[in-house]
């Protein structure tokens, strides 16, 4: 099976699994979306283990922020970081070992921060977008922004092997090029806007800020997972979802489009604050 075949598959197999839980939301979504931030910090833990990360830490701060979360809103999101941060500074206080305690604690609590953070963000639309009388409209809007990410994600990748010639950033994804990002750009946008189209939930102009914001978050998302794996020399975080990688290779774009399109929401009104 090909690279391509596989991502196909995995991804066909994925998305009804994925957007059916969101159209659920509730302790499903939240249960749903832990066990994910799980298995994408124990790899990024694993691929960055000559730092020595305090993995334990790091998966108890994970767990009191998304049950938090599921209580007490966007407030006890901070609380999972600090969990990290305490309950890290004491392993790596008792630790024996002669590596950087500073290095360790500052890995950890950076995978709780970026892992959990961006995909608790998801939940936050699930569970707070409201229309203009007040109305739930959680389920539009997560929808629009997972479909929005795959169709950025699977348009860039398609129309870069196909065209694809100028690189985009080079020293941080050689495979990724402009026309790629132009592909992905356009088809985010325009499934930003055809998921609000007639709705009620965003006008046009602010469906397609929406979608310009995921579009850009998405791409630098993806980025930013290429620059840490290139810096540690990994080509994938695993080999879970097989040619799409780990866990963390194939939410990556989620981690910061999920809190772009929360903020952006929130400016517009689109969320409950």
């Amino acid at each position: 099976m090909t690279a391509a075949v596989s991502r196909l598959a995995v991804a066909l197999a994925g998305l009804p699994i994925v957007l059916g839980l969101a159209w659920l939301g509730g302790w499903p979504l939240v249960v749903f979306v832990a066990i994910a931030a799980l298995f994408a910090l124990h790899e990024l833990y694993r691929v960055t283990r000559d730092f020595r990360p305090l993995v334990l830490a790091g998966y108890a701060g994970a767990i009191v922020a998304f049950i938090g979360l599921q209580f007490g809103g966007i407030e006890w999101l901070a609380l999972g970081l600090l969990v990290t941060l305490v309950v890290g500074f004491v392993f790596a206080a008792l630790a024996d070992t002669s590596a950087s305690r500073t290095v360790a604690l500052a890995v950890t609590t950076f995978g709780v921060l970026w892992i959990v953070g961006g995909l608790a963000h998801l939940v936050l639309i699930r569970e707070t977008a409201i229309d203009g009388d007040g109305g739930d409209r959680g389920q539009l809007a997560i929808f629009t922004v997972l479909i929005a990410v795959f169709a950025t994600d699977t348009a860039a990748y398609v129309v870069g092997r196909l065209v694809g010639r100028r690189k985009l950033v080079p020293r941080l994804s050689p495979g990724k090029t402009w026309e790629g990002f132009i592909g992905g750009a356009v088809a985010g946008v325009f499934a930003t806007w055809v998921a609000n189209y007639k709705e009620g939930y965003l006008e046009n102009w602010e469906a397609v800020v929406l979608g310009v914001a995921i579009v850009g978050a998405a791409t630098l998302g993806d980025l930013f997972e290429s620059m840490i794996k290139r810096d540690i020399g990994v080509k994938d975080t695993g080999t879970l979802l097989g040619g799409h990688g780990g866990v963390l290779d194939r939410i990556d774009s989620l981690l910061l489009a999920g809190p772009a399109a929360f903020y952006v929401l929130l400016a517009l009104d689109a969320v409950a604050p």
